[in-house]
């Protein structure tokens, strides 16, 4: 199976060389590997820097969220007619170590779409992020009917059945809830596997804030009485 590695990036230009240079060239039970970076709208050197790695880069003229980014690249992989894909963070904060075991259940079948948990593992989460997950995990239980123990995790592997399935209408943070509740609407297999997550000061600056919460669950609530 041919995989997509997909980067939504969005003033990254510190760390998107590097993040793109970490990623593996070869994955267990897998074919071609590749990466595309979805641009949103930098207006740093993140286009420049992420080409400088040889990686193909749709950029997009503004920025349009998170949400927007990872559809354009859903897009590619339809158009393109990738088997898998797989959303990595730009940021730095996940650890290309934990692909091969996110990939491991779709490349054998056993599931559509898997989620990287930060928090089936033991670690240190900032506090910010803590509080942030779990409010948007109980809203998406709450509206949607779907439990995951980190609804926004950045970093997930998808079927070809999801790929073709999933359609992603939101434009900023709230498409990880509405990627859930697609993937329960069309009967596809979750699964979550534990992942690391490096947090480093740059990391943290990218990630989301409490204050995005209540913008975050006013536009859920919309998308759901849509």
């Amino acid at each position: 199976m041919n995989v997509l590695i997909v980067i939504p990036a969005f003033n990254e230009s510190k760390s998107i060389g590097k993040v793109i240079r970490s990623l593996p060239k070869n994955i267990r039970g897998a074919g071609k590997i590749e990466v595309l970076v979805v641009n949103d709208g930098s207006t740093d050197d993140t286009e420049k820097n992420a080409l400088k790695t040889g990686v193909k880069v749709i950029t997009h003229s503004i920025n349009r969220g998170a949400g927007a980014a990872t559809r354009t690249g859903m897009e590619y992989v339809r158009e393109k007619g990738y088997d898998v894909l797989l959303t990595f963070d730009a940021d730095g904060q996940h650890n290309p170590k934990d692909i091969n075991n996110l990939l491991k259940p779709v490349l054998n079948g056993k599931a559509d779409l898997v989620i990287g948990s930060r928090l089936k593992k033991r670690q240190r989460m900032p506090k910010d992020r803590l509080i942030i997950n779990w409010i948007a995990n109980i809203v998406t239980l709450a509206l949607f009917g779907v439990f995951s123990t980190d609804s926004q995790s950045g970093l997930k592997a998808f079927s070809k059945k999801a790929i073709e399935l999933i359609e992603i209408t939101s434009d900023r943070m709230e498409f990880s809830s509405e990627i859930l509740l697609e993937a329960k609407k069309n009967n596809l297999k979750i699964q979550e596997v534990p992942v690391s997550a490096i947090y480093t000061p740059y990391s943290i600056t990218k990630g989301q804030k409490n204050s995005n919460a209540i913008p975050i669950f006013i536009r859920i609530m919309t998308h759901l009485l849509r």
